[in-house]
């Protein structure tokens, strides 16, 4: 099967056709009649126009999205290959049988170049800033990436959408959201797994917010932001109020429709339109201007810099890891199609840019050839559309290469799951302590309860962990406690034990075979029949 795009409209944009069961290739109805009353995509168009490029902006701040195309290969194409032989790569701990069992296997892993970070789970929290949904869910997101000891990324836009921000000839002073969301992590941070990493976009770098978050707020890490893989334009978000739009606008953002034109005004007043959107101004970078700037921050006193990279075509993606490579950044997250929160444009994630598999095929391609020249190759985290370990597994093995000591994609990043464990987890709890679990979800109660004690699966390790404080952690962060350490670790572990690969750096690329020609040809690996075909008959007839 090929690409396809879902036909008929989308619950993304709130569109749909009558006629279901035989739409034309275009996505309508093969008659259409004025009488309808079903919002297809011509039709929300004709009435709300430009809003049907965006999801639904009445579930802004409350949603998160993911594009919903079939990209003619997914993870589901490519198998993780179990071994038994004792000649394996057995590390000597654990060559035995009563030593050799998955609780055990290495999941942690260190990124940097100078400066390490330690993580617990090779999963670290993608930038999330100034959209409504982040800030609504921080203190949820930010406790659950510090106890599961991994990285949380402030997203970009934050001091310059913090109505408190101090900004003086341009630069901003102060800004309590930001502090807020720094301070949030490091209360429940443990000082040596993970750390805070800022991310700044062309507007943040106007208002100076690396400086101030590496001088006065002693943040660690700072991460250039080149796009994403809901959108190859600036971040965007949307207003719902007429004076908020104006006093962004005089900040120096791109504000539409402009907040400050009389007609707008009017239009605001009347209920014609309903909010505003405001847009970040797209990078420009050169490789020396790339280089410079990353020299300056480790001047102003950053330890870590990374480099966030959108989903644009192949000769981008070698383009950035040849900037990245001169600008020795300790880390680039490559982020491919395609998920947002919110504010993306539809059609963008859906129909542009290079979708995730084929992304880090060219990324490892690309370092492959950056290491054989001699020339530095940065620790990779892939990004779009990963939710689980054996997606994980199958990025981090498809980049190990025999004569390296660890793969060269050391991890996934994740936005949209975290939200979504963070929400679903808040939810639960807060029915929880209402005590109406049992009459929303009778199912699920009936099974685990409705009391926090017995609704997480991880309370008791969390207890013994942090003793009575336990209750204080934010229910969200226990949410993202348990997906990432209980379930995506123990995944790993269970994944990596089945391989006989007690530590995740041993993996290699031979740990992995393709179901399909595609996922053959695009990963340079055999296809599950052709695996081990020149020892296959060795073994038989030695």
């Amino acid at each position: 099967m090929g690409a396809r795009s879902s036909i008929g409209g989308s619950s993304a944009t709130g569109t749909r056709i009558r006629f279901s069961a035989d739409p034309m290739p275009t996505g309508i109805c093969p008659i259409c009649v004025e009488e309808c009353p079903i919002l297809c995509e011509i039709s929300k168009s004709a009435l709300r126009g430009r809003e049907c490029l965006y999801p639904r902006s009445d579930l802004f701040g409350k949603s998160v999205i993911a594009s919903n195309k079939y990209y003619g290969i997914d993870w589901a194409d490519l198998q993780l290959m179990s071994e038994l032989r004792a000649e394996a790569t057995y590390p000597e701990e654990f060559r035995d049988e009563d030593k050799a069992i998955f609780e055990r296997v290495k999941i942690g892993v260190e990124v940097g170049r100078k400066h390490r970070i330690k993580l617990r789970v090779p999963v670290i929290i993608a930038g999330l800033g100034s959209t409504t949904v982040a800030k609504n869910n921080w203190e949820h997101l930010a406790s659950g990436a510090a106890i599961s000891g991994t990285i949380m990324t402030v997203g970009e836009n934050v001091c310059g959408v913090d109505p408190e921000s101090i900004i003086s000839n341009g630069k901003v002073q102060k800004s309590p959201e930001m502090e807020f969301r720094i301070k949030t992590f490091r209360d429940w941070w443990d000082g040596e797994y993970g750390d805070i990493v800022v991310q700044t976009n062309v507007e943040d770098q106007r208002l100076g917010v690396d400086v101030y978050v590496i001088t006065k707020l002693e943040v660690n890490g700072i991460e250039r932001k080149w796009g994403q893989g809901a959108k190859a334009i600036g971040g965007e978000i949307r207003v719902k109020d007429l004076q908020r739009a104006i006093e962004l606008k005089r900040r120096g953002y791109v504000v539409l429709p402009d907040p400050e034109d009389p007609g707008v005004q009017e239009a605001w007043k009347m209920g014609a339109i309903e909010s505003f959107e405001r847009h970040s101004r797209i990078g420009m970078p050169t490789i020396e201007s790339f280089c410079e700037d990353v020299d300056k921050l480790r001047e102003q006193g950053a330890k870590i810099v990374s480099l966030k990279m959108g989903q644009y075509r192949p000769a981008v993606i070698a383009w950035a890891m040849k900037a990245a490579s001169e600008a020795k950044v300790d880390y680039v997250t490559f982020d491919g199609q395609g998920g947002g929160t919110g504010m993306s444009p539809w059609p963008m994630m859906l129909e542009m840019g290079t979708p995730t598999l084929y992304m880090l095929a060219l990324v490892i391609k690309a370092a492959r050839i950056l290491d054989k020249k001699g020339k530095y190759v940065p620790d990779i985290f892939i990004a779009g559309g990963i939710i689980n370990e054996t997606q994980i597994l199958k990025a981090m093995a498809l980049s190990g290469f025999p004569d390296k000591d660890r793969p060269y994609v050391i991890g996934a990043s994740v936005a949209k799951p975290a939200l979504t464990a963070a929400m679903k987890a808040k939810y639960f709890a807060k029915l929880a302590k209402e005590g109406t679990l049992s009459k929303i979800a009778p199912e699920f109660t009936q099974i685990y309860g409705d009391k926090l004690e017995t609704i997480f699966a991880v309370a008791g390790d969390l207890k013994n962990r942090y003793g009575d404080k336990w209750s204080q952690i934010p229910a969200g962060g226990i949410g993202i406690y348990s997906y990432f350490v209980d379930r995506i670790g123990t995944g790993l572990k269970q994944l990596l034990a089945g391989m006989r690969k007690f530590d995740i750096k041993l993996v290699k690329r031979t740990d992995v075979a393709a179901l399909t020609e595609r996922a053959a040809k695009l990963f340079e690996i055999p296809l599950i029949e052709d695996l081990d075909k020149d020892v296959f008959e060795k073994i038989l007839k030695s």
